[in-house]
């Protein structure tokens, strides 16, 4: 077939499976958007209210689905607006695919208008990118993108097309797709020998578990494993969901506000198995503390991550679904009887929030948990609120949560809650959100609505950037330097200016009610979750400071107790 780049670039994306894109069209990318008007029955695009919105939508498709998410915009400002977007993706594995337009190549270098070097700015934070020159190299590269982002680690690719090239014909010629196949390469005998002898030999393992495992499809092998080694199992951030809450084996969250029971567990085991997770800053704190008394195993399929933050003592690089099939294969059933014992003691002493006729934190997310189903999507923005949910909401399946990890972005969750339920349209999406963060993406308040999308956002409101006063309120002698938001924002009008419905929720006795009431309203619902700012999330374990150092409890000047 004779066609232009453009319908290039959407065959492409067809014969990569794509169904729904998201966006915002513009002057450089006007030609691919002519494009998707003849296709509009094949290919949903989402119009978001700013790129930024759309990266972040794209996101959230791809985490629930595990496909790759396809965001479009412009150049200029349209491609700068996706670069937090791609950060967020980057620094969490998400894959991605972004395309935007440039200027025709006799524009190019010239500051020509809304002419800015993605390519340049978007290469430390991208799996890779492209730039099209000539329109003959563009469907192979579409393609090269999508499989770039979804092999292996996963992450964003980026794809700059200049307008001339969207322009220009050449000949086309539909391919199917090459599976993607389990990275098993780097995977050796011997390695997994020395695996299965360390497995072998310990007494006291504990299993910690990343996003990793959800990438790669491998929640079935991770229980499968930790049932044959009698292990108990923690989770990162970006794990939760891996291994479902609530079972015997399970010790909760590891890290900056993880269970104390995971902490002491780790501090007390002669063998952590680390599947899928990088030994981030806010899991370790302390690398010259952390875990000294213990053997690592490593799983993980990118060998860059393999004794970058800490040095393990054995590891197997490859695919960590099949590393993990592997070892449950060929290591021994084991009980572990008196080390689980222990930390089902330790469980059952975990410090917990007083109970209060106020409205908590962890009384609204008990609430929102009871009326809605088990494979309700959550979507967090990052603070206080994205902690308590991690903390408190029992994920029991993978792709369940949306939540910015690695970079921490604030006004991520309404875009990934919007991408969330465009791809599951039946199921329930839950937005959890801080009213510092919410102020940051209200604006797609309107997409969700245009979309008819019946996400119920709960905005916790306490009247401050809550993790930040908190750090404030302990570290640095109760300074609360900008983090009193003063803002006037009436949530419920705003809610119905857009075309959603806003309640308020103010006291606890008003959950039972009102939390039902606005799952059961199929269509955007803004609830105005009104907590106290004195609120905190705890366990807590300072920057650079080891478990040993865990605040469980704090009074109100800021003081340890």
């Amino acid at each position: 077939m004779l066609l232009s780049g453009a319908k290039i670039i959407v065959e492409c994306l067809l014969e990569q499976g794509v169904d729904t894109v998201f966006g915002f069209p513009g002057g450089q990318i006007i030609d691919t958007y002519d494009a998707l008007y003849a296709y509009r029955g094949r290919i949903r695009h989402i119009l978001t209210s700013h790129e930024q919105g759309a990266a972040h939508a794209a996101d959230g498709y791809a985490r629930v689905s595990g496909k790759v998410g396809v965001v479009i915009a412009t150049s200029g400002p349209g491609a700068t607006n996706l670069v937090t977007g791609l950060a967020t993706a980057f620094m969490d594995s998400v894959p991605m695919v972004a395309i935007t337009g440039n200027v025709s190549s006799g524009l190019l270098g010239k500051d020509s208008f809304q002419e800015v070097d993605i390519f340049g700015i978007t290469m430390p934070i991208t799996k890779h990118n492209f730039i099209v020159r000539r329109v003959e190299e563009l469907a192979d590269t579409m393609r090269r993108a999508f499989r770039i982002a979804a092999s292996g680690r996963p992450g964003p690719v980026l794809v700059d097309v200049l307008k001339d090239v969207q322009q220009a014909q050449c000949e086309f010629e539909p391919r199917q797709p090459e599976p993607i196949l389990p990275e098993t390469e780097k995977i050796t005998e011997a390695d997994i020998d020395v695996a299965v002898r360390m497995i072998e030999e310990s007494k006291r393992p504990v299993i910690f578990a990343g996003g990793g495992v959800i990438r790669a499809g491998a929640s079935p092998e991770l229980y499968r494993f930790a049932a044959r080694l009698g292990a108990p199992v923690s989770l990162s951030l970006m794990g939760l969901g891996a291994y479902p809450a609530g079972k015997r084996q399970y010790m909760g969250m590891l890290g900056m506000h993880g269970t104390r029971t995971s902490a002491t567990a780790v501090s007390q085991a002669d063998l952590l198995i680390v599947c899928g997770a990088r030994f981030s800053d806010r899991v370790i704190m302390n690398a010259n503390t952390f875990a000294k008394q213990l053997r690592i195993l490593h799983l993980d399929i990118d060998a860059a991550e393999i004794n970058k933050n800490i040095i393990s003592y054995a590891s197997v690089c490859g695919d960590v679904k099949v590393s993990l099939a592997m070892l449950t294969e060929r290591c021994g059933l084991h009980h572990h009887g008196e080390w689980l014992a222990q930390v089902a003691d330790w469980k059952a002493h975990e410090p917990r929030p007083a109970h209060s006729g106020k409205l908590t934190p962890q009384a609204l997310i008990d609430t929102v948990r009871a009326a809605v189903p088990d494979d309700t999507i959550i979507a967090t923005d990052v603070g206080q609120h994205q902690m308590w949910v991690a903390q408190r909401y029992p994920f029991q399946y993978p792709r369940t949560l949306c939540t910015s990890g690695g970079l921490g972005t604030m006004g991520y969750g309404m875009g990934a809650a919007i991408g969330a339920q465009s791809a599951f349209p039946k199921r329930r999406v839950v937005l959890f959100t801080g009213d510092g963060s919410f102020h940051m993406n209200l604006n797609e308040l309107a997409t969700a609505v245009t979309y008819r999308l019946p996400i119920v956002i709960v905005v916790m409101n306490n009247g401050v950037l809550g993790m930040v006063r908190q750090w404030q309120k302990i570290l640095y002698n109760g300074r609360y330097s900008e983090t009193t938001l003063h803002r006037q924002t009436d949530y419920v009008r705003l809610a119905e200016a857009f075309g959603a419905t806003g309640l308020v929720v103010s006291r606890r006795d008003e959950l039972a009610r009102l939390i039902p009431e606005a799952v059961n309203l199929g269509r955007t619902v803004v609830i105005d979750a009104r907590i106290s700012k004195d609120e905190n999330v705890l366990p807590m374990v300072a920057p650079g400071r080891s478990y040993n150092d865990q605040i469980l409890s704090i009074d109100k000047q800021g003081g340890i107790l």
